[in-house]
Order: C-alpha cells, then sequence, then structure tokens
C-alpha cells in the first residue's frame, strides 16, 4: 500500500508538470522572404505547446526591437479570450525580437490570524500589505517571454541583453537552427553567466503525441551550452532559476523564468 501510495504520488506530479500553464510567443514563420514581409504573432499560456487550450497572454508590456536596435511598432493588436496577437511589418531586412517581460510580487501573511494573499507590483506593497502582518512571505517573480523573425537574410543587433533577470543570448542565430546540427547559446543571470542553470527544449504538438517530450540541458561554468538539434519543429525553450537571491527588496526570495519559442529547421 505504501509502495503504491508513493507512486500515484509520483505519478500526480509528472501530470502536474506536464499539464503546467506555459507561456509564449508563437509567429506565422521565422524566417519571412518576399518583397512586403508580413508575420502574425500569437500570444497565449496553455497546457499544451502551442494550442489555445488556457487563456490569452497579456501584451501590455510588448516589446519589438528591430534589426537596427530600434523600436519597431506591432501593428493590428486583437484580444481574445484564449489568444492574444499582432501584425509586424518587416520593413527591414534582418532580424527581428519580441519580448514580454514581467515582475509581480506575490505576498503570503496573517492578519489577526486570517490567512491573507496579496499580488501586485513590489513598489505597491508596503501601502497596501499592512505593516503589522504576520507570518509574511513574498516572492518576487521576474518573466521574461521572447521569440525571433527574420525578414530575408540575417543580421542586425536585436540581441542586446538588459542584465535583468535570465537572459538567453544566441552564439547560433536563432533563426538558423537545423535539426542535426548543433547550436550554442549562453545563459545570463542579471547580466552574469549562469552556471550549471537547467533548460529544456519542448517540441509543439504535445496533445497529439500524448507525451511532453521534454528534452533536458545544463550550461557550464561560463553559463553556455552546446546542444545537437532534434528533428524540425516549434519548439519552446525555457529555463527557471527560483533560488536567485532576494531583490528588489522587500522580496524575502526571487524566481526567475525564461522561454523563447524557436524553430528548428530541416536539413
Amino acid at each position: 500500500m505504501i509502495k503504491k501510495t508513493l507512486l500515484l504520488a509520483m505519478l500526480a506530479g509528472l501530470s502536474l508538470n506536464a499539464l503546467a500553464a506555459r507561456s509564449w510567443l508563437l509567429p506565422s514563420a521565422t524566417v519571412i522572404e518576399g518583397r512586403d514581409p508580413w508575420v502574425t504573432i500569437d500570444a497565449a499560456n496553455s497546457e499544451n505547446l502551442f494550442d489555445f487550450d488556457a487563456v490569452a497572454l497579456d501584451l501590455a508590456a510588448l516589446v519589438v526591437t528591430g534589426p537596427d536596435g530600434a523600436a519597431v511598432a506591432p501593428e493590428n493588436r486583437f484580444s481574445g479570450k484564449l489568444r492574444n496577437g499582432f501584425d509586424l511589418k518587416l520593413s527591414k531586412p534582418g532580424t527581428y525580437k519580441a519580448s514580454l517581460v514581467s515582475e509581480i510580487t506575490m505576498a503570503n501573511y496573517k492578519l489577526n490570524g486570517e490567512p491573507k494573499r496579496w499580488r501586485g507590483k513590489a513598489e505597491a506593497m508596503a501601502a497596501e500589505v499592512p505593516a503589522n502582518a504576520e507570518e509574511l512571505r513574498v516572492v518576487n517573480t521576474h518573466n521574461r517571454v521572447e521569440t525571433y523573425v527574420t525578414a530575408g537574410r540575417s543580421g542586425g543587433t536585436p540581441f542586446k541583453l538588459s542584465g535583468v533577470g535570465i537572459e538567453m543570448e544566441p552564439l547560433t542565430h536563432p533563426n538558423e537552427l537545423r535539426a542535426g546540427e548543433q547550436a550554442r547559446w549562453r545563459f545570463l543571470i542579471d547580466g552574469k553567466p549562469a552556471a550549471k542553470l537547467g533548460f529544456s527544449l519542448v517540441p509543439g504538438g504535445v496533445r497529439h503525441r500524448g507525451l511532453l517530450g521534454e528534452l533536458r540541458f545544463s550550461t557550464d561554468a561560463k553559463g553556455e551550452a552546446t546542444v545537437t538539434l532534434p528533428e524540425a519543429g516549434m519548439y519552446w525553450l525555457n529555463a527557471g532559476f527560483p533560488d536567485a537571491p532576494a531583490q528588489p527588496a522587500p522580496a524575502a526570495s526571487r524566481k526567475l523564468l525564461y522561454a523563447a519559442t524557436l524553430e528548428i529547421q530541416s536539413q
């Protein structure tokens, strides 16, 4: 009975991981040719990649950077229950990066013995959480979601990093990934190499496979990893680091999340 209970608990944990909500930006194409190139990018949180089966991803903090490093305005924004999205005119040849960066603070505490929860911006916490809160536990979460699209030839400078949270520096161009070849990525935390950071690649089509199909990797002492790329398709690259030092105050702990949608092309 004990062994059966432990097995069921382990299977339950696997199911929760498999069904965890994942945030992503999905371009209609990653490499676009032609005289008047456009791309549509969908934004959603879903259990299965890349299905619209949960809720739309908020685009309020969307930033698109062009090949020259300048901001590019998205067009034709649309909002839905299961997805949001926008069109992007690629007016210059080169690579564009679409990014969503958000920070949220969550607090759990007791007030006169009654459990309370609070969620909001870190700067608002002092005014909204009572100073006499008991058993206060605070987590500040920094989340980055991004993808890349290229018009014509690759190039440009959209890879400038902010130095905040987890970031991936593509040492191999993100839109020049081919099945069976190797790709090199460097991960950083607050601008410093993220040594021994675990990350994974998850292919789309989870609903049809019935399996997550997650491929696990880890960075070296320099925060770098060389990966032999799997079969062609759209992939969700993600990393998390829950034990980063507390910053900014008054967060007692800090959770960092990173996700990117990449396409691996066939040979």
